[in-house]
């Protein structure tokens, strides 16, 4: 039966909580699976721990198992998700947990896979195995919020960053933007970077700034980068198109951009996305939709201000990552992070998990929606 997290006992927490640790490891190399994390106890001893480090590799089930060895046998597993019960890349974990002689099964959060769903739990169950379910069930969820977006919503996480003065300018009234935050807040942003699928920015941040939008040094993956471009009217002279050899490019582009734009991005190694939609929005909404049929998992978008804002309205950004650093920009037309519509009335509650950071003299501020 379902085992609250504040009635779980404490040891059933506390080897949640470790499960949980490991299964962190596995960030920007198993998506798009999620994160797991399994540890495995006899008696009071723990014997295997395991995580699903790598996509297509073992999953933390059988990494655990294989950890503990011959020790498993009657032994207890702590799952941070709901074991799964049919063949993908590899063959289910509620095989493994069974024919290892499992005791008894603890779960944090339910696998919201509809191959899965219930159906891990309902095998173990019948192998006669006792399952626990719920025990930290909110940091589980938390942990998989992306992959659960993903299943439920065919959309990947969206994740906002930005950098921005005290008076919260992006840039000057000039466009002057390079740079607001310090090294230490760009290496945190590279290292966010390094474990996406896609990044992405306007058309107006790709041509003022002219970015690269890789991550240095490389991280767990090779981000696709992504430029909102209604007219497909990015230079072929710019960096990202220079660079592509580097990192794959794609242009989001109207239906009616020009024939021979569009063409000429092609040319020259551009993936030209044209999306359906008289509507901004509508666009903003079909090209999630893409990114989700590609599997992608979590998009970092980097500005500008009318794309952010487009996104907050929609309700569509899932985490914030800002970074604030003690500068003064002035100016009514000066760019804040979020322009759009905006809401009517201040919301009654912010951001939920922050964490604050002081980076030398900037403020790191992350949250999720």
């Amino acid at each position: 039966m379902p085992a609250d997290s504040d009635q779980a006992g404490s040891s059933d927490r506390q080897h949640m909580a470790r499960a949980l640790e490991l299964a962190q490891q596995g960030l920007g190399h198993v998506e798009p699976n999620p994160l797991v994390g399994c540890v495995v106890v006899q008696g009071d001893k723990v014997v295997g721990q395991g995580w699903h480090a790598q996509f297509g590799g073992p999953h933390a089930e059988r990494a655990a198992l294989k950890d503990a060895g011959d020790a498993a046998r009657g032994a207890i597993a702590y799952v941070t998700l709901e074991p799964c019960c049919h063949t993908g890349k590899t063959p289910p974990c509620t095989e493994a947990l069974i024919d290892a002689g499992m005791k008894r099964v603890v779960i944090g959060a339910a696998d919201p896979n509809p191959q899965v769903s219930g159906g891990g739990v309902s095998a173990l169950r019948d192998a006669g195995i006792e399952v626990d379910e719920g025990v930290l069930s909110e940091q589980a969820e938390e942990l998989i919020a992306p992959f659960a977006k993903l299943q439920t919503t065919g959309q990947p996480w969206v994740i906002a960053k930005w950098a921005m003065t005290l008076d919260g300018k992006l840039a000057t009234r000039t466009g002057s933007s390079q740079w607001i935050s310090n090294e230490q807040s760009r290496a945190v942003v590279h290292e966010l970077r390094g474990r996406m699928d896609a990044i992405v920015v306007g058309r107006q941040t790709a041509l003022v700034d002219d970015p690269l939008l890789t991550a240095r040094p490389v991280g767990a993956r090779t981000p696709t980068r992504v430029v909102l471009d209604s007219q497909a009217s990015l230079p072929l002279e710019s960096q990202l198109v220079h660079t592509v050899d580097q990192a794959p490019i794609v242009v989001v582009c109207s239906s009616k951009a020009p024939a021979e734009r569009r063409t000429a991005l092609e040319a020259n190694g551009v993936d030209v996305w044209a999306v359906a939609g008289e509507e901004h929005a509508t666009r903003l909404n079909n090209m999630l939709q893409e990114m989700g049929r590609r599997q992608w998992t979590n998009i970092l978008v980097e500005g500008g201000a009318q794309l952010l804002g487009s996104l907050f309205d929609a309700q569509a950004i899932d985490e914030v990552h800002a970074f604030i650093a003690p500068k003064l920009a002035g100016g009514a037309a000066a760019p804040s992070p979020l322009a759009g519509t905006g809401l009517n009335h201040m919301p009654t509650e912010g951001l939920r998990n922050v964490q604050i950071q002081i980076l030398e003299n900037n403020i790191y501020i992350s949250g999720r929606c």
